[in-house]
């Protein structure tokens, strides 16, 4: 009796010894969303695709005006004449079109990995926060449900976005 008895303070004196691990969660998507550095980085292709868009349309203004001339000057030429302008109106369309495809898809491509670098900095801030402040895990809440609960208390979300916007500031950009 004795021995099971040393045996059971044994195992709770271990048990107690054992280090608690401090784990905490994000809602990705929040502290994102949320990140002053993403909703300048927004803004500002906003008022790029703003401008493009602008651009284009009257681009596509003066072309149109270009066709219409076209149309109303066709019956005075001759047939050759009026293929060749055809042909080369729709060249010149289609040249108009590749290159705004061109320059959307780099405006594109541009936002993409402007974004990728701003996911990669959350990234490392949730890691040092963690190391900082003693966290063995900081788990990330998503729609994919990789933590479908958590306590309250545990949830930094907020404590995280605020630490990101403060550390923010808005000269570095680029």
């Amino acid at each position: 009796m004795k021995t099971i008895f040393k045996l059971l303070i044994i195992a709770l004196l271990f048990s107690s010894c054992q280090e608690q691990q401090k784990i905490g969660f994000i809602d990705n998507g929040d502290v994102i969303n949320d990140y002053k550095m993403k909703i300048d980085v927004e803004e500002t292709y906003k008022v790029k695709k703003e401008a493009f868009e602008k651009r284009m349309d009257s681009i596509n203004r003066d072309f149109q005006v270009e066709v219409k001339a076209f149309q109303l000057a066709q019956a005075k030429m001759s047939q050759n004449k009026a293929q060749e302008k055809y042909n080369e109106l729709g060249q010149k369309n289609q040249q108009l079109t590749q290159q705004f495809q061109i320059e959307q898809q780099v405006m594109q491509q541009a936002f993409a990995k402007e974004m990728d670098s701003i996911i990669s900095k959350v990234d490392d801030f949730v890691s040092e926060y963690g190391k900082a402040n003693g966290y063995t895990f900081i788990l990330g809440k998503n729609e994919a449900g990789s933590v479908m609960y958590g306590q309250e208390a545990n949830d930094l979300t907020k404590t995280i976005t605020e630490a990101l916007n403060a550390e923010y500031k808005p000269e570095e950009k680029k």
